[in-house]
């Protein structure tokens, strides 16, 4: 998933107490390097890979929806096990599990460079979502344990600079590395970093754990969210090439839809659930998650397919696509402070009416762009547009969940919240993908029927329209011939990335519509 917005502001599982005895001013300083450099490699890599999937793709002759697969199935895995990974650190110790997290990310790293098949890579990336959920959360626990409170705000503060410049770093190296050497460098930096993070917590970082060491972990409700979540994940990618028919496609469907409905009646009855359902009834934060799961699965869903179009229709290079979207994310980081103050000033419901609103026109402006289409003129406008919008909502929904709650549940809130983006994002490429192809097919077959393509160019094409924009031409097909198909399929995809940012509009503007209606003036705590 793009990883933009929640990443930079996320304030995952930090409620839980310093220890003790307070860190010597030196440890704190690598306990906050350990959290950066570790944390980053998440961070990282939620953002290269989007750039690298055209390169995987034509390397592992991959088709689109198993492209997805090596996307969702590192997102799916992080999105589910989240908060059982927050967990796991305060009973089994915070530094011991982040090192597990830093060093199984590492190895999974590394699988993902060595795969020669695309099901190795997706298993790899599965793999390296499990390592994520263990390092991200535990990266605010050690800064949590590390700083007291008097100086943990600074201390996040400085974790969130650095997440915002990986944030924006990560897309333009991935992109130079993919165009310069190949996607494999892209998993391999990885690994360098992750000894350097393993070194420092060996030797500077002490243990610490929860302050409540005696509730159960809620293994139930990891299992049932990761079947919820993975089978309708795997029915809506399969569905496209399978059909909604096949056995595998239906059973997935009915496997997530009831592993969904039994993870709800689990929590509900939970002693410790990894998911308080009884914080939803508080009015604010009810309506923050309705809001994050709407324009979240807007965002994760709709940029999931704009570093393809810009390098398999638009013909930009990896590296330049990567830097695609670095104005918006340095207008959030240049921005950020003026929006942290927009509730102070007006409330929590204003901005999370414009700030939703503005990003729907940044949306629709992306929807705009045909093919050889200029950066400049044609993509950036809508960049600079849903940026800002962005920019306004972040902080302010942040805030907001956050004062929903009283103090004590602030890290459980904050958690949630960010777990209901990521599952926003990786349920929306999925169902996005479905739109592609339903779009993609049928302009495909209209512009072959147009151009007067033979049947068997046709049948060719046809055959492997799961590639989507990615589709190799007929071996010996003219040069002039060659160039009209070549722009029949780019004009398909672009009918289907019409939808999808058309989706996403309609989306971000359901999210402000919820914040109008459900979004109180002031956010206090109910009782």
């Amino acid at each position: 998933m793009i990883g933009i917005g929640k990443a930079p502001c996320d304030n995952t599982l930090i409620q839980h107490a310093a220890p003790a005895t307070p860190c010597p001013e030196g440890s704190k300083r690598w306990v906050l390097a350990a959290a950066i450099i570790g944390s980053s490699m998440a961070f990282i890599d939620g953002t290269v890979v989007n750039v690298a999937l055209p390169a995987i793709q034509r390397d592992l002759h991959a088709t689109a929806f198993q492209a997805q697969w090596v996307v969702e199935s590192y997102a799916l895995f992080l999105a589910a096990l989240l908060l059982v990974g927050g967990s796991l650190g305060d009973h089994f110790g915070r530094r011991r599990v982040f090192a597990a997290g830093v060093a199984l990310f590492a190895l999974a790293s590394a699988g993902c460079a060595l795969a020669t098949e695309v099901q190795h890579l997706i298993a790899a990336r599965a793999v390296q979502g499990v390592g994520a959920a263990l390092l991200v959360p535990g990266s605010l626990a050690l800064i949590s344990a590390a700083f007291p409170e008097k100086e943990r705000g600074k201390a996040i503060g400085t974790w969130s600079g650095f997440s915002g410049i990986t944030a924006a770093i990560g897309p333009v190296l991935g992109g130079w590395l993919v165009d310069h050497y190949s996607w494999i460098w892209a998993f391999l930096v990885n690994v360098p970093m992750a000894l350097l993070v393993l070194g420092i917590v060996w030797r500077h970082v002490p243990e610490s754990h929860g302050p409540d060491t005696s509730s159960p972990l809620d293994w139930p409700g990891a299992v049932l969210a990761t079947l919820a979540l993975g089978g309708i994940v795997y029915a809506f990618i399969e569905a496209p090439t399978q059909g909604w028919g096949a056995p595998l496609v239906a059973g997935a469907l009915v496997l997530g839809l009831v592993a969904g409905a039994a993870f709800v009646a689990v929590e509900r009855r939970s002693r410790a659930p990894m998911l308080p359902l009884g914080l939803f009834r508080l009015a604010n934060f009810g309506a923050a998650n309705l809001l994050t799961l709407l324009l979240y699965a807007a965002l994760g869903g709709g940029l999931y397919f704009l570093p393809l179009n810009l390098i398999q229709v638009q013909g930009y290079s990896a590296t330049v696509a990567g830097a695609a979207l670095l104005p918006f994310i340095l207008l959030m980081f240049l921005l950020s402070g003026w929006a942290g103050q927009l509730v102070d000033r007006f409330g929590p419901r204003l901005p999370l009416v414009i700030g939703p609103a503005i990003a729907g026109v940044g949306f629709a402006l992306l929807a705009l762009p045909g093919l050889q289409v200029n950066y400049w003129t044609g993509f950036l406008p809508g960049v600079l547009v849903l940026g800002f919008g962005m920019t306004v909502t972040v902080a302010p929904l942040t805030t907001t969940v956050m004062n929903a709650v009283g103090p004590e549940l602030a890290g459980t809130a904050s958690g949630v919240n960010n777990a209901v983006s990521r599952a926003a994002a990786v349920l929306a490429i999925a169902v996005f993908g479905v739109v592609m192809a339903w779009a993609f097919d049928a302009r495909l077959a209209e512009g072959l029927q147009a151009v007067g393509a033979t049947p068997e160019t046709i049948g060719y094409l046809q055959a492997r329209r799961s590639q989507l924009a990615g589709i190799e031409l007929p071996p010996g097909t003219e040069a002039a011939t060659a160039a009209q198909l070549r722009q029949v399929v780019q004009g398909a995809f672009v009918a289907g990335f019409r939808w999808i940012m058309g989706i996403s509009a309609v989306l971000a503007l359901l999210s402000a519509l919820s914040a109008w209606w459900w979004i109180r003036r002031a956010g206090p705590p109910r009782s």
